[in-house]
């Protein structure tokens, strides 16, 4: 599993009818210590991500575990949001209080 935070959405109308009808978000993906890398992806969101969101995501056929993506030709899904994270015991992310 990876963590990144979801800065965009992709809009496509024409696409495989096996992703039909789910929702693609873009996920800038971060360090352990909560920085941004220059590293993005498309996922398929199985739990009703949203902008500015903190989310555990999996990748390559990890991706197809979910319910939302099994059987589907999806190499990353958005499995999880992020409520709080630390690291040695400090504090590095705490959803409820972002600025």
């Amino acid at each position: 599993m990876l963590i990144g935070k979801v800065v965009g959405s992709v809009v496509a109308t024409r696409k495989d009818e096996k992703i039909e009808g789910r929702k693609l978000l873009v996920v800038q993906v971060h360090n352990h210590r909560n920085q941004p890398v220059d590293q993005y992806i498309v996922a398929v969101d199985s739990v009703q991500a949203g902008s500015g969101d903190m989310v555990l995501f999996a990748t390559g056929s990890s991706a197809r575990q979910t319910e939302t993506t099994e059987g589907r030709p999806v190499d990353a899904v958005i499995m999880a949001i992020v409520d709080s994270w630390d690291l040695g015991g400090a504090n590095v992310y705490e959803k409820w209080q972002r600025a």
